[in-house]
Formats: structure tokens, sequence, C-alpha cells
């Protein structure tokens, strides 16, 4: 039931804004959470900016956020590389916002061709070229590496319709290496364990609110939470007919979430 709900684990691109625009509903929805003693929590799979990039994006819409608000697929892609690679080097093709993210989070981070790399790390990427693909590529089938990537989206919305998103670029990658990676972002359950676990809520309290089923609502279905969907984004209506991951809840858009949020109807 949404009237027992205290977590929510908001996408952004799609859900609640595009670009930079706020959708109708989302500010009263935040503000409404506030106040009943709930959290949102931004759990993007967005990786080409930082915690830091988010929330001054945040308090341009008159949000105020900290870094307890986000749970990005960058952050979460930092987390994994430290506990599992260390200080051992990592060649990374991503924008330059997510390597100083990296470079923060203490990681030992290259963007060109050095001895001693362990592991590659691909992210949605607005900053490719050509050339960064192509030593990406070389680097996958000429050394001994691991292969980790931040989120499988295929298109992230924008105001016009999509572009490529992570996902599409490793899709580039694997014409020309054969691998696919690791996805540490949605809908790996370890963006909702790690929500949870730094919040006061349990898992009954939390949902996961997106516009993508194969990522948000698989996400939440990974992780054994109540899910929403809204058609702002990827998904449309008709899409619900036919996945293998269909949402506990579905709305129009985040004013028609709000409404049955703030309600209790549902």
């Amino acid at each position: 039931m949404l009237n027992n709900k205290r977590l929510f684990l908001f996408d952004i691109d799609g859900t609640i804004a595009v670009d930079n625009t706020l959708y109708d509903g989302s500010f009263e929805l935040i503000n409404y959470i506030d106040s009943i003693g709930g959290k949102s929590v931004y759990v993007t799979n967005n990786s080409t900016k930082s915690v830091a990039d988010y929330i001054e994006k945040f308090s341009r819409w008159n949000i105020k956020t900290d870094e307890s608000n986000f749970m990005t697929a960058s952050s979460a892609a930092c987390r994994y590389l430290k506990e599992n690679f260390g200080e051992k080097k990592i060649f990374a093709c991503a924008t330059k916002s997510f390597v100083e993210e990296m470079k923060n989070s203490g990681l030992n981070v290259t963007e060109s061709e050095e001895e001693g790399i362990r592991c590659v790390i691909v992210g949605f990427d607005n900053e490719l070229t050509y050339d960064k693909a192509a030593l990406t590529c070389k680097i996958l089938q000429t050394r001994d590496v691991k292969y980790v990537a931040t989120n499988p989206d295929l298109c992230c919305p924008v105001s016009f319709g999509a572009v490529p998103d992570c996902g599409a670029i490793c899709k580039l990658i694997e014409c020309a290496v054969g691998r696919t990676p690791l996805f540490v972002g949605k809908p790996n359950r370890l963006i909702v364990d790690e929500c949870v676990k730094n919040s006061s809520f349990s898992y009954g309290e939390t949902i996961v609110v997106g516009d993508r089923l194969y990522t948000d609502i698989a996400c939440g279905i990974n992780a054994g939470v109540e899910t929403a969907v809204v058609f702002t984004g990827e998904c449309k209506e008709k899409d619900l007919e036919k996945t293998e991951f269909p949402p506990t809840y579905a709305f129009s858009n985040i004013r028609e979430f709000f409404d049955a949020v703030k309600s209790g109807n549902c």
C-alpha cells in the first residue's frame, strides 16, 4: 500500500524531470514526503554527473539535498571498484565529471594506455569520441582486465526524445570485442540495499519509482520492494502487456502518482 511508504527511491530522467525541467507535481511530491517524515533518494543510472553536480542541479529547482539523497550509478560504481580493486589501476571511458568523482573516491584512475591496468569501467559518456571508444576496445582485447559498466540503459530521455546511454555504448564496444560488462547500476539490487541500509526504514516501507521497466522496475523487483512506473519516459502503457518486469503500480505521470500517495487510495 502506498500510504505506508516512507522511503521513495526516484529515478530522475523521464520520471521526475527531463533535462533541466522538473515535471509537474515533482516539487509538491518531494515536499509532501518530507512533511510525513519520509525520505526521497534519487537513484539515477545517469553517470554523466557526480553527486555534487546533482546537488547543485536540485538547488536550482529549490530542492535542498545532500549526499544522502543520492545513490547514482556512478557512486555505486565507485563503491564497487573500491571494494574490488582498491588501489589497482582502472581505465575509465567516462565523462570528466565521473572520472573526477572516482579520483575523489581514492581510486587509481587513468584515461590513457598505461601499464598495470586491471579493470575497465564504462559510463554514460556524453563526451565520447571515436578515439576513446577505440582505446577502450584495444585495452579490453589486449589486456587481462575485468570489465565493469555503470548501467545497461540503452537510451536516456531528453527534451526532444532520447540519446544513446551507457548500455548502447557497451553494445557498440561488444560488437568489436565480443565482451559484455558487469553492470553495477540498476537493475542490480545493490542500489536499493544500500539505500535501505543507510536509512531508518524497512524494505516494506520502500518503493522504487521510475520510467523504465528493465532497469528501474527490475531493480525494485530484484530487491523485493514495491514499484511504480510512470509513462513520461521510456515505458508506455502498452509495454506492460508483455513485460517480464511488471510494476506494482502504474501512473500516467508523477502528478498522478503524488495524488495517489497523498490520498492513500492504492
